[in-house]
């Protein structure tokens, strides 16, 4: 039986302390990461998460000696410079921290593009020279005007997906255009025995947003509709309910203190309909004060359709209190 050197053994142990002593566990990627910028990056997380860097059979080892339920399917996703980060923060708020730490980087040749490399249109640093067969050579577009040299088009010089050319990254970098990023890579994350790759933890907040408002919101209605009682729900359903008995009153003609002013004002307005009808064929079939009423409510509507096309609340309230004032002596 080989032996195995005592170091090993601690880091196997060390790292299996991590993993049980916190709630996520991360494997990251650290490849083509500056040792300055690695540096900086792990102060900003001490914190919050232990970065430990180890060789992939140790982090092996130490993965299916843990008691934790799926963690070693972490070992999938252990690629480049493997990483493993310890962490009691959720998984999602651990990605969008590491995203967020990255900074823009040079091209490097043979460097695998995240996106379209595009060169823009415009006016650039460099005067006439051997820099203008370069930039052409590369497949950039450009001329000399006015005694320098100009991007004619928006070029697109390396597609997504595509490895970057030498000739090109060390133009891109001439240009000041940098289209790596440099930062941990969170490959996946594991917590409460499950593993969440990276595709699962991008996300966009807005829409994700939008879409849980849309969720709450036809769950709402449906509770309403199928008349679920909730906490969300009941007081919607209160207020439906109170409507439509509100409106059963009135159509029922039924007098309570809810209905009673509105059902006067619906009177009195059909009243003085009828009185209007009939002091059209006979003057004479409606007293003096009736038609007083008709003569200060034809004025109102006058007033009305010359100013304004709706009453305010005050004049609403005002026609609403002579209607009860009308009617009351019907009830005295």
């Amino acid at each position: 039986m080989p032996h195995v050197a005592e170091w090993k053994k601690e880091e196997v142990a060390s790292l299996k302390k991590l993993i049980e002593s916190h709630e996520v566990v991360g494997m990251a990627n650290l490849s083509d990461i500056p040792a300055p910028q690695l540096q900086k990056m792990r102060r900003s997380l001490k914190d919050s998460a232990t970065l430990k860097m180890s060789r992939k059979t140790l982090m092996s080892l130490a993965l299916n000696s843990s008691d934790k339920e799926n963690i070693t399917a972490l070992e999938e996703h252990m690629d480049g410079q493997p990483a493993l980060i310890f962490t009691n923060m959720n998984p999602f708020k651990l990605y969008k921290i590491l995203e967020g730490s990255k900074t823009a980087a040079p091209a490097k040749a043979g460097s695998i593009a995240p996106e379209d490399i595009v060169v823009p249109k415009g006016d650039t640093a460099f005067k006439p020279g051997p820099i203008l067969g370069e930039l052409q050579k590369s497949g950039i577009p450009a001329k000399i005007e006015k005694g320098k040299i100009v991007i004619t088009n928006d070029k697109t010089i390396v597609a997504a997906g595509e490895p970057i050319p030498r000739d090109v990254a060390s133009i891109l970098t001439r240009l000041e255009i940098f289209p790596l990023e440099v930062g941990i890579d969170l490959r996946a994350a594991y917590e409460d025995q499950t593993v969440y790759t990276s595709d699962i933890l991008t996300i966009d907040e807005e829409k994700t947003l939008a879409d849980i408002q849309k969720a709450f919101t036809q769950g709402l209605n449906l509770s309403v509709e199928a008349m679920i009682f909730n906490k969300e729900s009941v007081p919607v359903l209160l207020q439906k309910a109170a409507t439509q008995s509100l409106n059963l009153a009135l159509n029922a003609e039924i007098l309570n203190s809810k209905t009673r002013d509105i059902l006067l004002a619906r009177a009195y307005a059909q009243m003085l309909s009828v009185a209007a009808e009939a002091s059209a064929k006979d003057e004479n079939a409606v007293d003096d004060e009736i038609r007083e009423k008709l003569s200060s409510n034809s004025t109102k509507v006058e007033t009305k359709e010359d100013n304004e096309p709706g009453k305010d609340e005050e004049e609403a309230e005002e026609e609403e209190g002579d209607a009860a004032a009308g009617l009351g002596a019907l009830f005295g």
